[in-house]
């Protein structure tokens, strides 16, 4: 998939864990791992922000595009 999810990097980088950002931001631990696995199909603009907001950083930051070889 040419979109790479790098939650689990910033999760890393301000020390918080996945069960307490998805408490934080509204979201079963269970949506959260899907999103952090880069399993899911789709992100709300609302999630995304929720997670800019709590984790400061840019959707940049969480969401990259690799192109396929």
């Amino acid at each position: 998939m040419p979109i790479v999810v790098n939650l689990d990097i910033m999760l890393a980088k301000r020390k918080m864990r996945s069960n307490q950002l998805a408490q934080l931001i509204g979201i079963t631990e269970q949506n959260l791992s899907v999103l952090k696995n880069s399993r899911a199909k789709a992100i709300k603009f609302s999630t995304l922000e929720a997670i800019c907001k709590h984790l400061e950083c840019q959707p940049a930051d969480i969401l990259e595009y690799q192109a396929e070889e």
